[in-house]
């Protein structure tokens, strides 16, 4: 080396001086070769890699340009400097080798970088992260010679200068390249910022600056947030996956096979049964067969192909799971370092003789290994969160691939519900669990570093302190587990307490109706009570959870120490000792408490993973047994077909041979259970295959027998995905008879449909249903009794307009299952199924004439049925002709279809709302078609008023008002919250006070030694610490205690707030708001109030005076760190402000972008057999993955915000520890060592804490959202007062009369009249019966006797009191009414009778005879407790008619209102409930809103309403002899006299 320089290569005096220097030859050959070799070694690889993944040439940019025409300097620099070196003439024999050997390696080198950066030209990302390395390594290392050669320079002006400038300058060139390389150089928008970022930029995120500042400008929107790169598109991960999961998954299925081989050999004769399915057995066989077999079935359900999603996943994701390996390795070796140089530090600081440039190196150095640190961990961090988003994509997609093609008999396992939390609830636990699962390794090698230094420290004595440690573990397990006892009894509570709200707000009319707000209120507040008292006792325990980990490093500290010193006389403890193991016991402290939990999570996965596998790994459907052919004679053929829906029960359908011919129209009749629509399913594909097949020629839609209804518009319902045509849709509207409906619905076909049509009738789903399937242009129409959910009439209209052979399909294959006998004189033929088989088939005639089953079933069926159907309002009902075949088709009159419509459609409250009532025309069908399109045209544009039902749910954007803080803190009371500050604050000054004294205890080691070291003063030393360490632990308890109380009355008082409030809100409120929206403030809001917002604000308080009592400590020992603390303090705060606008925007949107996912899902799995047979599943795939998509760019935007807030806080945490090391290494004379290491030894914890502190801040403003929310609740209008001053007489009303004064009433504010000015007398005890067409206002007049609405003028007066002037509770409690759908409530019987408890038993007993339900409720076990589940599904319809009527009888009211029950009661329940009334409410006065004429013709009055006015008012005498409307409307329901009125 001497020879290779010409000079000396080490010399250590050089560095023993204050100006420390390496010598020139060391700088010009290791320091020269170090960044050369780096770039010499990587760049074949690098090379290669860009060869394989170069995607295209892209354009030449300026940022290339200026790069290359840099480096090309560099080497004609680098080029002269060797023609220099040949030609110089230095006096001496030989030029030194050092001198031409360097810059011919740097031409070279220089070159070399020219060809890497001209070819990363193809790639997506230009700046490639080693060639930035290198320039970082260059510049470092030339740094020395840089300052050597100055120094020569000033000592000698003219040695080597020539050599000297050209150094400098091409110094110069390499920090303008690096800065250069800094920037990204994106020349191509389509891709994400993040893949074309330069190397710095991506370690820094800086590359999502820009999403920040528009987030900080603007609420962001779904458009500002950045896409996710295409290979995390859902599709392309789904289909690596897929490649893994289909090997996988086929070895996990042999390895099942192979189990079950085992098995069975085992136990040999359970493979027997099966065998033989098709010969014939005796009864008592089949019996034991079947007990065996659900036996069987219960054994084998349990095993599925096991163990193979994880390889799966594992193979898919591995290059970022070994990435992130080596970046979480990294980061964990150097840890440990920055321990080792505090302890430097102290050393330096502590010996007075030692060069200030040591102290600097070292400060430089702890900053840089911080800063490393910070790099990977946050990086590392990146990918993880990364693949935990993967992973639950893959997750998600697969399974709803899987759902599409998932065989019946694997789905009959799952309800709809377990099969939506596999994609939603599982999902996420895998995606959590991808977060953690390094740290199974990590920790282990934290807490062997950990012990290992330590015991360099202290040797032995350590064993103690990490002895408590563990001896906590248990502890901890202990209590967590009592907590997650305690956690499920309050999910047990709050079930309960929401299961009563969602009863409440379904049935909130019933408890306006009775009064019985009160009961209810009293019930939810007793579960409330028993929630919060549960909530208390967590609270206590978590209490003593945070107690012990505050204690935990005091208590560690002490006994270690305490041991230490008493082990050995000569241990003294000094600084150094003292402030390193303390920072290594922090170190120490994570990796403890995250073992637990990383294995819990584990846990929790790996049941996700089981149900996962059992699902994806369950049979396919195998539709190998249906053919589709393109050319055969036949549409479709039936082959010795039989199929079953389940491998273990007897076939569905058996040998079943039937050819259908194309063109044709086909009935399928048979009674209920014969195999009707299991035929249709067979066709479709949907069943298990026994043997035979069936061959089906062409395309096919289907209308299933329960119609399924997307979420969306009418329009888009019926086009299902196909091209929209004008002509063709109004045509099939038309046939379908939706006209009408259209009408009726605000915004026509544009009208937003509920999920599962919640807002559509029974028959317009249908109706919807079977327009879907007539616009899709296929070959073969498969009808699952189309016709059962509509009126004879609208039924004539379909069949005639689409399915006959007239209609729209003529000429197309049609099969028509259906039970309606009147229409199959018209089809081609008749197949009559019985038992699964075919009974018989042919012609109408044909089989009539054969006189077989058929003919037999029609005999008896007309016998029974006479006229049609039973009699209602407005219902042109027409006696058959004597054969029971239809009248001719000119007999009906067209319009009849288009009333039916109107009745059959009254759309229950929600739509006749907003149904415009006034000027019902009749027009016929055509008519209506023309006079929309016209109309159409005009209200394409605005949306129309009330098309809308459902409110928007208000989402809050922007920062959270600072009111709703001050109202949370109110109700927590402001004289606890003092108290809680000051004991944060107290534990915050008890451990600075312990880190002064453990620093006055460290210098006794200055100036006393092992020999003279008085016991007392260490027994005293060792005493005040402890005690120090203790007081903080119990200044913590209390703090932590006081506010659990706190809170837990708040959360009392929000929520009693609430419930009243919400009880207290009009009708129209519960109207206008789904009850979804309400319980979720119950649910999600009070859960959060309850639970995560105490804990989000504990932890703020707590960092933010660790935070400050850091500082202060900073400060004390050099006061001019305070200087820096203000332009830090900046920086820290607005990167806070500019993330958390960011951050709570993006969780919105992930949380709305998030449920489309799943109601989607739900809604594909529920619509299943429509989407295969329309064979449009890859449609419904695709929208699946775009909505996964959607939501995926919303939360990797989410994790990357939370990684550029991460790095920039840890920048500033470092920053302060890199400030608070110079000016202890500045000031270190005026410094002693404890005072270095108390300051360090904090310092290094700030990083954490800042970051926590951002992350609370955060957490505080999402959660306090909660708080808003139930404010916004609380702060509904009320309706009046439920008791006044002005009471009413206690027996009031005596009489019963009833008094309407030019009485007018709407329903909203915004909407019209529904009473137009009513005014008639209604006597004491008169029966008055309320007749008229649908929205004339029928029930708006009960809902005016009870004030649910409230007048627009006029008034209601009863005996002589305007029911305006007194309370409601008052007017409601002396009313009775029996409302339309008897509404239960889950409790006892007695309860729904009732609720206050007010009557004795014998009472009840009576009122229960009275309707006719005192045998049934004698015959139960419980008597009067039986319990009645929620809406009373345990009994049946009739007798929860019955059960309303008894609460009438109970109320012994005069006034009795009666809103007719529509088709909820068979006529023997009918007839009980009209005689009880007759006899036992003679005595009162009785409105009856009738909806059946019959009922009320013995009424003393009759009321016709018409479009909100009384247009008829008199006895039914009167009224039938005038030729009115009400005439008209008994002639069409078949009543010519008052006693005519049997059925």
């Amino acid at each position: 080396m001497e020879e290779f320089c010409n000079s000396t290569f080490w010399n250590g005096s050089l560095l023993n001086r204050p100006d420390a220097d390496l010598t020139l030859c060391f700088e010009q050959t290791v320091l020269v070769w170090i960044p050369l070799g780096f770039l010499w070694l990587l760049a074949p690889w690098q090379l290669f890699s860009v060869c394989r993944s170069r995607t295209k040439k892209s354009s030449i940019t300026k940022f290339y340009i200026a790069k290359q025409v840099l480096v090309v300097f560099l080497l004609i620099l680098a080029a002269i400097d060797l023609g220099l070196a040949l030609t110089e003439d230095t006096g001496q024999a030989a030029i030194p080798p050092v001198r031409y050997t360097n810059p011919i390696l740097y031409i070279c080198t220089w070159i070399l970088v020219l060809v890497i950066q001209h070819s990363r030209q193809g790639c997506i990302q230009k700046n490639s992260w080693f060639l930035s390395m290198f320039w970082i390594l260059s510049i470092v290392c030339s740094t020395f010679q840089f300052q050597t050669l100055i120094r020569a320079l000033q000592q000698d002006s003219n040695s080597n200068t020539a050599y000297s400038y050209l150094f400098f300058v091409s110094y110069g060139f390499q920090i303008i390249i690096f800065i250069l390389s800094a920037f990204s150089d994106s020349s191509d928008t389509s891709y994400n910022p993040s893949s074309t970022a330069s190397f710095l930029s991506s370690i820094t995120f800086s590359w999502y600056d820009s999403t920040v500042l528009k987030g900080y400008k603007h609420p962001l929107t779904l458009e500002d947030v950045l896409d996710v790169d295409k290979e995390f598109k859902t599709k392309a991960m789904v289909s690596k996956f897929e490649v893994f999961m289909t090997k996988d998954l086929q070895k996990a299925k042999q390895a099942l096979q192979r189990r079950q081989q085992k098995k069975s050999r085992k136990n040999p004769e359970a493979t027997l049964h099966g065998l033989n399915k098709n010969q014939s057995q005796s009864q008592d066989v089949l019996v034991l067969e079947e007990a065996k077999k659900k036996k069987k079935k219960s054994e084998t359900t349990k095993d599925f192909p096991k163990s193979w999603l994880v390889k799966s996943l594992f193979k898919t994701f591995y290059v970022v799971t070994l990435k992130s390996f080596i970046l979480k390795f990294i980061h964990d070796i150097l840890m440990f370092l920055n321990p080792q140089l505090l302890k430097f530090l102290i050393a330096f600081v502590s010996d007075p003789g030692t060069y200030s440039w040591v102290g600097f190196v070292f400060a430089i150095l702890m900053f840089v290994v911080s800063l490393i640190q910070s790099f990977c961990l946050q990086s590392y961090f990146q990918l993880c969160f990364v693949l935990g988003m993967s992973v639950r994509t893959t997750v998600m997609a697969s399974v709803y691939k899987k759902a599409l093609k998932l065989s019946n008999m694997a789905r009959r396992q799952y309800t709809i519900g377990e099969t939506v939390n596999l994609m939603s609830v599982d999902a996420q636990k895998l995606m959590d669990v991808t977060n953690y699962f390094q740290l199974t390794w990590s920790t282990v090698l934290q807490i062997v570093l950990s012990i290992f230094f330590l015991w360099r420290e202290l040797g032995p004595s350590v064993l103690a302190g990490v002895g408590v440690m563990v001896l906590l573990i248990p502890v901890n397990a202990v209590l967590a587990t009592k907590n997650r006892m305690i956690q499920v009894k309050n999910m047990k509570y709050k079930d309960k307490r929401l299961k009563i709200m969602n009863e409440i707000l379904s049935g909130i009319k019933i408890l306006k109706y009775f009064a019985w707000e009160p009961s209810f209120r009293d019930q939810v507040l007793s579960l409330r009570k028993k929630e919060l008292r549960n909530l208390l006792s967590y609270g206590q325990l978590q209490t003593v959870v945070v107690f012990i980990l505050h204690l935990t490093p005091v208590l560690v500290s002490v006994i270690t120490f305490a041991v230490y010193v008493m082990v050995d006389s000569n241990n003294i403890l000094n600084a150094e000792k003292a402030f390193t193991s303390i920072t290594l016991f922090n170190v120490l402290r994570f990796p403890l408490a995250m073992l637990p939990m990383v294995i819990s999570s584990m846990l929790q996965a790996s049941v996700s993973i089981e149900r996962l596998e059992k699902y994806l790994g369950g049979e396919d459907l195998d539709t190998s047994a249906i053919r589709h052919v393109s050319n055969f004679d036949k549409a479709v053929q039936f082959s010795e077909a039989s199929f079953t829906w389940d491998r273990d029960l007897d076939p569905t359908i058996r040998d079943v041979n039937l050819d259908i011919k194309p063109g044709q129209l086909v009935a399928v009749v048979g009674t209920v259970g014969s195999g009707k629509s299991s035929l249709v399913s067979a066709m479709l594909g949907e069943m298990e295959n026994v043997h035979g097949h069936i061959t089906i020629k062409g395309t096919t839609a289907y209308v299933p027998q329960q119609s399924w209804i997307q979420n969306g518009t009418i329009k888009d319902n019926i086009l299902f995905g196909s091209e929209f045509n004008e002509k063709k849709y109004q045509e099939v509207l038309e046939a379908c008879a939706l006209l009408p409906d259209l009408e009726m619905l605000p915004g026509r076909d544009m009208a937003e449909i509920g999920e599962k049509g919640i807002n559509l009738s029974g028959g317009q789903k249908q109706r919807v249903s079977l327009a879907r399937a007539t616009y899709q242009n296929t070959d073969i129409y498969i009808l699952d009794d189309p016709l059962s959910a509509v009126d004879s009439h609208v039924g004539k209209h379909i069949f005639d307009k689409v399915v006959g052979p007239n209609g729209i399909l003529k000429g197309k294959t049609r099969i028509l299952v259906t039970h309606s006998i009147h229409f199959l004189p018209q089809v081609d033929e008749i197949i009559v199924l019985g038992n699964g088989t075919v009974l018989e088939k042919g012609s109408y005639q044909d089989l009539l004439s054969k006189k077989g089953v058929f003919a037999k079933n029609l005999k008896t069926f007309m016998k029974h049925s006479g006229p049609e159907g039973e009699a209602t309002v407005n219902d042109d009902s027409e006696d058959d002709d004597d054969s029971g075949l239809i009248p001719t088709v000119e007999e009906i009159p067209e319009e009849a279809a288009s009333l039916t419509m109107r009745r059959e459609n009254s759309l229950r409250r929600t739509l006749s709302r907003s149904s415009r009532s006034s000027g019902r025309h009749r027009k016929s069908l055509k008519n209506s078609v023309k006079i929309k399109n016209g109309a159409a045209l005009r209200e394409k544009e605005e949306v129309v008023r009330g098309q809308k039902l459902i409110k928007k749910e208000f989402m809050e954007t922007g920062k959270v008002k600072f009111s709703i803080y001050m109202k949370y803190l109110q109700s927590v009371g402001w004289c606890s919250i003092t108290f809680i500050v000051l004991g944060f604050a107290l534990y915050s000054v008890a451990s600075i006070g312990s880190n002064l004294w453990l620093s006055a205890w460290t210098r006794d080691s200055q100036h006393l030694n092992g020999s003279n070291y008085p016991t007392s003063q260490r027994d005293m030393r060792i005493g005040v610490f402890a005690a120090l360490g203790m007081a903080q632990g119990i200044f913590v308890l209390v703090a932590t205690l006081w506010s659990v109380f706190a809170c837990n009355y708040s959360s009392k008082t929000l929520h009693k707030q609430l419930l009243i409030n919400i009880l207290r809100a009009p009708m129209s409120f519960f109207d206008t708001t789904p009850t979804g929206r309400i319980v979720n403030r119950f649910a999600g809001d009070i859960s959060t109030v309850d639970d995560l917002l105490p804990q989000t604000l504990r932890s703020w308080v707590m960092c933010f005076f660790s935070i400050i009592s850091t500082l202060v400590m900073i400060c004390m020992a050099t006061p001019i760190f305070a200087v820096v603390i203000i332009p830090l303090g900046i920086i820290y705060v607005s990167v806070q402000v500019f993330y958390v606008a960011t951050s709570r925007q993006l969780k919105r949107l992930d949380s709305v972008t998030r449920s489309p996912i799943y109601s989607h899902f739900s809604e594909t799995v529920s619509g299943l057999p429509v989407i295969r047979a329309f064979q449009h599943q890859q449609r419904f795939l695709t929208n699946s993955e775009k909505l996964v998509d959607i939501n995926q760019k919303c939360v990797f935007s989410w994790i990357t915000s939370n990684r550029w807030l991460a790095i920039r806080l840890e920048l500033v945490g470092n920053l302060v520890v890199f400030f608070a090391a110079l000016f202890l290494v500045i000031y270190k004379d005026s410094l002693t060592g404890d005072a270095v290491g108390f300051v360090l030894s904090n310092a290094l914890n700030i990083t954490q804490t800042l970051n926590w502190l951002v992350r609370m801040t955060s957490e505080a403003e999402t959660n306090i959202v909660a708080v808003e929310r139930i404010d916004e609740y609380i702060n509904v209008e009320n309706e009046a007062p439920w008791v006044t001053d002005k009471r009413p007489p206690a027996d009031w009303p005596s009489k019963g009369e009833i008094q309407f004064n030019n009485y007018q009433v709407r329903y909203r504010p915004e909407l019209d009249l529904v009473l137009r000015g009513i005014s008639c007398h209604i006597k004491s005890t008169e029966k008055v019966g309320v007749v008229g067409r649908t929205g004339a206002g029928k029930s708006s007049l009960t809902n005016c006797l009870f004030r649910i609405l409230e007048s627009a003028g006029g008034q209601i007066i009863i005996d002589g009191v305007d029911i305006a002037s007194i309370g409601l509770h008052d007017l409601r409690g002396k009313l009775t009414i029996i409302p339309q759908d008897p509404i239960l409530f889950s409790g006892s019987l007695r309860m729904n009778l009732d609720p206050f408890d007010k009557y004795s038993d014998e009472e009840i007993w009576k009122a229960l005879e009275l309707a006719h339900l005192k045998s049934f409720v004698d015959g139960l076990q419980l008597g009067l407790y039986h319990e009645v589940t929620e809406g009373g599904d345990n009994l049946s319809i009739g007798q929860r008619q019955l059960l309303c009527l008894g609460r009438a009888l109970l109320r012994k009211s005069k006034i009795l209102v009666l809103d007719e029950a529509t088709a909820a009661v068979d006529l023997e329940t009918d007839n009980l409930i009209q005689t009880t009334i007759r006899n036992e409410f003679s005595h009162c006065t009785v409105v009856t809103i009738a909806h059946r004429l019959h009922t009320i013709m013995d009424s003393d009055k009759i009321m016709v309403l018409d479009s909100g006015k009384i247009v008829e008012y008199g006895s039914p005498e009167e009224l039938l002899s005038k030729m009115g409307p009400f005439y008209f409307m008994a002639k069409e329901a078949g009543i010519e006299n008052v006693n005519n009125t049997e059925l």
